[in-house]
């Protein structure tokens, strides 16, 4: 059985795997991504942070997927002060089709209502499709599409 609970700082070496993981997933898909090792998010500080929530997936005491949501600000003209931005969406892949992202979602969305906020939100890159889907299948609507021009 799959259970999501919260990340520890324990979990942080799998996690980075995790984030090199998303690294390599989305390189094909930008090519302004520096060579090597980079990081995307300081996972110790976002496991500590009061204004979000780092989840994790286990099957069989393995670490099996992950997923964060923090708190943003709106913009001054949006109807809401703040929304829950999603990331660090990963799942290895002897377990990706099963549901896992769809329950991390889930707990993660479940924290944000907890928090007073009712919007969810991510960033995908426009070429992948199959990111794209998936999203889509959980109920996220594409909303704005980020446009760049290399001088």
């Amino acid at each position: 059985m799959i259970h999501i609970r919260p990340a520890t700082a324990a979990d942080l070496p799998v996690l980075l795997e995790f984030e090199q993981g998303i690294v390599a997933a989305e390189r094909p898909f930008d090519n302004t991504l520096k060579e090597g090792v980079i990081h995307y998010y300081d996972l110790a500080a976002l496991i500590a942070a009061e204004d979000a929530e780092v989840l994790v997936a286990e099957y069989a005491s393995e670490i099996i997927g992950s997923g964060h949501v923090r708190i943003r600000e709106a913009k001054p003209y949006q109807v809401f002060p703040k929304y829950a931005y999603l990331g660090f969406m990963y799942v290895v892949p002897d377990h990706r089709g099963k549901g896992v992202n769809r329950m991390i979602i889930e707990g993660l969305g479940a924290w944000a209502l907890k928090q007073g906020i009712r919007e969810l939100r991510l960033d995908v890159y426009a070429d992948n499709a199959t990111a794209i889907r998936a999203y889509e299948k959980f109920g996220f609507r594409q909303n704005l599409v980020e446009m760049r021009l290399p001088l």
